[in-house]
This record gives C-alpha cells, sequence and structure tokens, in this order.
C-alpha cells in the first residue's frame, strides 16, 4: 500500500451518511449502519457489500457485527436483529419511547441506551426485556458490561446483598447529564453514581482486571475510575476537545477527540506518549488490530479510511474511501489493528 495515502476503494451504495461501522469478531466482515436507514455488510477482504439489512422506519444509529448476527439501533425506537447470512431480520426489540442511542452484546444479554434517559436489559432470543435503568436526568449516551466476579476478591464477593448474588452481571451507563453509573442487572439497582465530569459522558471503556473504568466526555477529559470503590483515580487533560472514543490495548490507553488528533496513554503513569494528528475534522471511530490504528473521516460526499503504524505518529499507511458520513462517536478494539472514523468536510 505504500504512504501515498492513495484510494484503494469507493463504496456508493449507501443513500445516505455512514453514522457507525463495526468489525466482527473474526476480522472478515466490517457493518456500517446508515442516515438511509439501511445497514450493508462488507468484505474486509475484497471490500465488497455482501449484505444489505432493511426493515428500520427512520435513520440507525448504531450497529454491533458477530460472526452469525448482526444487531442495529435505530430512531424509530426499536432494536432489530439479522441474520448475517440471508439478511432476514430475527428479532425487533420494542420498548424504548425514543430514539435508541446505543446497544451491547454481552453472553445472552442485549443492552440499549436511549435518549428517553433509560437503559434496558433483553433476552437476546426471546425478544423479551428483561430489566430497566431509570436514574439518569438526560440522555444514556454508552454503555459498558462487566461481572461482579472480574473485579471482586472472595471476600468482598462476600459483603454482596443475596439478591445480587443470583445475577453478578454490572451495566455502567455514561450519560449527558455528565455522570457515569453502575447498575446491577438482576434488580435495576443503581449500584453507586461516579461523579465529577462536567460534560456529557460520550464513551466508557472497562479494564476490568485492573479494576479500572475509563471515561471521556464533553469536558475535554478522560477520567480512570476504580469500579469497585467509585474513586476517581487520574484525570487526562490535553484535549483541546471533547473526547469521543476510547480504546485499550496492552495499558495503553487510545482517545479520539474532536480536537482532530489521536493520543496515545501510558495508562499506569497518565503520560501521554504519542499524537497522531492527520485528521482534518473530528476523530469519531477507532479500531485495533495488528501493532496498526486505523481511521476514518467522512462527510456527507466521503468516509474515509486511514491506517497507520501505532509506533509512528506520522506514517500513513493506505487509504480506503466510503460514500456516506461518519458522525457517531465509536471505538472498537480488534486483535493488533485501531481503527477510527472522523467527521472530516471534503473540499
Amino acid at each position: 500500500m505504500g504512504n501515498s495515502g492513495s484510494a484503494v476503494k469507493v463504496c456508493t451504495d449507501h443513500q445516505g451518511g455512514i453514522n457507525w461501522l463495526s468489525l466482527s469478531p473474526d476480522g472478515q466482515r466490517l457493518l456500517t449502519g446508515s442516515e438511509d436507514g439501511t445497514a450493508r455488510l462488507w468484505s474486509t477482504a475484497d471490500s465488497q457489500c455482501h449484505g444489505h439489512f432493511q426493515g428500520h422506519e427512520s435513520y440507525i444509529t448504531f450497529c454491533h457485527l458477530e460472526n452469525e448476527a448482526a444487531f442495529t439501533c435505530s430512531a424509530d425506537h426499536t432494536i432489530r436483529k439479522w441474520d448475517v447470512m440471508t439478511g432476514q431480520c430475527l428479532a425487533i426489540y420494542r420498548g424504548h419511547t425514543s430514539i435508541v442511542n446505543r446497544i451491547l452484546v454481552a453472553k445472552d444479554y442485549l443492552f440499549s441506551g436511549s435518549y428517553d434517559r433509560t437503559a434496558r436489559c433483553w433476552s437476546v432470543d426471546k425478544e423479551k426485556q428483561i430489566q430497566e435503568f431509570r436514574g439518569h436526568r438526560n440522555c444514556v449516551l454508552t454503555l459498558a458490561h462487566y461481572s461482579s466476579r472480574d473485579v471482586l476478591e472472595e471476600e468482598e464477593e462476600e459483603e454482596e446483598e443475596e439478591e445480587e448474588k443470583v445475577s453478578r452481571d454490572l451495566l455502567v451507563t455514561g450519560s449527558t447529564d455528565c455522570t457515569v453509573k453502575v447498575w446491577w442487572v438482576s434488580s435495576g439497582r443503581c449500584y453507586q453514581t461516579l461523579l465529577g465530569h462536567t460534560g456529557a459522558v460520550l464513551c466508557l471503556i472497562l479494564d476490568a482486571p485492573n479494576r479500572e473504568l475509563f471515561s471521556g466526555s464533553t469536558d475535554y477529559t478522560i477520567r480512570t475510575w476504580n469500579i469497585v470503590t467509585g474513586e476517581q483515580l487520574k484525570v487526562f487533560k490535553e484535549h483541546q476537545g471533547s473526547v469521543i472514543c476510547l480504546e485499550l490495548v496492552n495499558r495503553h490507553l487510545y482517545s479520539g477527540s474532536a480536537d482532530r488528533t489521536v493520543k496515545c496513554w501510558l495508562v499506569d503513569t497518565g503520560e501521554r506518549i504519542q499524537t497522531y494528528k492527520a485528521h482534518k475534522h473530528s476523530v469519531s471511530t477507532l479500531k485495533y488490530h495488528a501493532g496498526i490504528y486505523h481511521q476514518c473521516d467522512g462527510d456527507k460526499q466521503l468516509t474515509n479510511a486511514r491506517w497507520h503504524t501505532v509506533e509512528d505518529s506520522h506514517t500513513c499507511m493506505g487509504r480506503l474511501q466510503f460514500s456516506g458520513s461518519c458522525l457517531a462517536p465509536c471505538l472498537t478494539w480488534l486483535t493488533d489493528h485501531i481503527y477510527n472514523a472522523v467527521t472530516e468536510l471534503i473540499s
């Protein structure tokens, strides 16, 4: 590919902006969700479209891809599950009363966050709502999930309330009310509220083995929390714009921002060790694979993807172009590459 940054593919299938992209766990497929109300499935080997998912009555806000199933959520207040091979809609999850902004699949659970100020938990197979989480004063923008077994010592588990021992799963939510909340999935009870941000919380990422939660905000900061005690551990302050997306790889934290940069931080010390500046507008998506981070940028004409070596803040190895816009904040990790999308105006 070299470092010339030349276009290797232009995909014009979507009839509207691209709001989200998701890679399958095996890295063989890419799912895009669009303003045109559809999702499309692409091969990462040949960049060809191999699936077209239609059925939503409004634009798609977010999508998630498994190896055999795809999930989308929409401004039509619903979530849909799709068969990757046939494109058939397998399930529709109804219950939210406003735009569904985010979804997360964990084990047999499907979690969702909405502009109706709630998060909800669904049975993936039964299309049934299991739990509702109420307490935020504004939109729920981002989600994370973990089990208390991953973070609590044996003596700490003994102190859990009996009702929570049945299911030790916890949901973490970030909101435009500037707070992060941790909830018991089994009861819907709020376990703790993390206070400190002075702007909307846009992204979350967990490091359960080290008991740490990272949150990015419109207050330009990243904050690290002890997920057990709720104590704020560190504040990362070098960004000059909203922190839109986060990824954690080998105790290195990558952050994408509205200041048009991606920064790399040492989690243990809080030191910023690298800044990637090859962006014209907000960085909204990061994904990591094989020692390389990949970024996308776009407007209503083009969404561009670039990839860079992690060790080199200047070397651009290639460029991929899609029709549409990648406007929503997102970040996903896959083996050893980072992929990120930015909002960019093409002149």
